[in-house]
């Protein structure tokens, strides 16, 4: 099977199929406002805003002039790849340490990087989704949370035992997990719907291995218990924390487990396997009446003035490997990376950032000659 690039689409062409959402995707990717782009395209804010709303179609010129400011091939315009439906918002940790800029570019790369799995798909047989449907009670209790962690677990066959890798899981059910480039450094872990695949994005500045599961499980728990709710509430916020903390070490297990004292040695032990933090560790112990008050401050007080990293060093983060092991196939049997970027209509450039997010990367050992 061989696949080469498609010939460029003429601008003529480009302006028939022109696709409003796709300038405002380029322009929320590359954080540009509307003046700014205006500016550098010779034309008024207003007329962007028109062709956005789909009002008005760009010239040749025009459109050739945003494909050249905006860093996209004319074809970005013109793909024929359809907008996805999405549902809601993401779900965004931390929302008030970052912009609506921010937020927005995230939410684009993942709309982008959505682009390149419709792509993949049509090549490879992507694992379906398998998502157990979970729904909570209102008013929800903290019970209720946990029953809904004991019931992911069952039905990912689980057990009582330790999640082995947390995003390698998500990736076997249908989930495309990416870590996030390097512009969205202040974002944290989000997840999202885009068409009919969930998606979930961590920050690689977090190179915790104890903090990359628990902000996947994190966002797993979003994608399970929160299908149509408005994000940014605090009181979600919780109810995922809590499903992740039960989901990676069930309250059951880990209370028969945790040591009646403060013992470190034995803390250390169980987060390794359980692959949860020291401090995660220490504040189930509170919440599960194994420490009391005065143990859980010592405890935390601790944990403060050893700083962070914390000790006990997991190894690094979790990384996905799905959607790069997909893409390293393809190649295999000659269908390139550059002719998946074109069937995007992406820079070559940009296609590999999101190739880069879908692999694994193992360190290398140096040698010194």
């Amino acid at each position: 099977m061989t696949d080469g690039p498609r010939p460029p689409v003429p601008a003529t062409v480009a302006v028939a199929a022109f696709e409003p959402h796709a300038l405002g995707l380029a322009r929320r990717w590359r954080r540009m406002r509307k003046n700014e782009l205006a500016r550098q395209i010779g034309v008024t804010a207003a007329a962007v805003s028109q062709y956005e709303l789909g009002q008005a179609r760009p010239s040749s010129a025009v459109l050739a002039r945003l494909a050249l400011a905006l860093g996209m091939p004319v074809e970005f315009f013109a793909a024929g790849i359809p907008t996805p439906a999405t549902a809601g918002h993401a779900h965004f940790r931390s929302l008030r340490a970052t912009s609506q800029a921010e937020r927005d570019q995230a939410e684009a790369f993942g709309e982008i990087a959505w682009r390149v799995v419709e792509v993949v798909g049509r090549h490879l047989r992507l694992p379906p989704l398998r998502l157990p449907h979970l729904d909570l009670p209102e008013p929800t209790r903290a019970e209720d949370v946990r029953a809904a962690a004991a019931a992911a677990r069952e039905a990912f066959d689980l057990g009582a035992a330790p999640v082995p890798h947390v995003v390698r899981l998500l990736e076997a059910y249908g989930v495309i997990v990416l870590a996030l480039p390097d512009v969205s450094e202040r974002v944290d872990a989000f997840s999202h719907w885009y068409g009919q695949r969930p998606f979930v994005f961590l920050n690689p500045a977090k190179n915790d291995k104890a903090r990359s599961r628990m902000d996947a499980a994190h966002e797993l728990g979003h994608l399970l218990l929160h299908h149509d709710a408005e994000p940014g509430s605090q009181i979600l916020e919780r109810e995922a924390t809590a499903f992740a903390s039960e989901f990676l070490a069930p309250s059951q297990v880990l209370a028969e487990e945790l040591p009646a004292r403060l013992d470190f040695d034995r803390l250390h032990e169980l987060k390794r396997r359980w692959g949860i933090s020291l401090k995660a560790l220490v504040y189930r112990g509170h919440d599960l009446g194994v420490y009391r008050e005065h143990t859980y401050r010592r405890g935390m007080g601790l944990l403060a003035q050893w700083g962070y990293p914390e000790p006990g060093d997991l190894g690094p983060r979790e990384q996905p490997s799905l959607l790069g092991r997909a893409v390293e196939l393809l190649e295999r049997q000659k269908v390139s990376a550059e002719s998946l970027a074109a069937r995007a209509g992406l820079p070559p450039a940009l296609a590999r950032t999101v190739f880069d997010a879908a692999t694994e990367h193992v360190p290398e050992l140096l040698f010194n000659n």
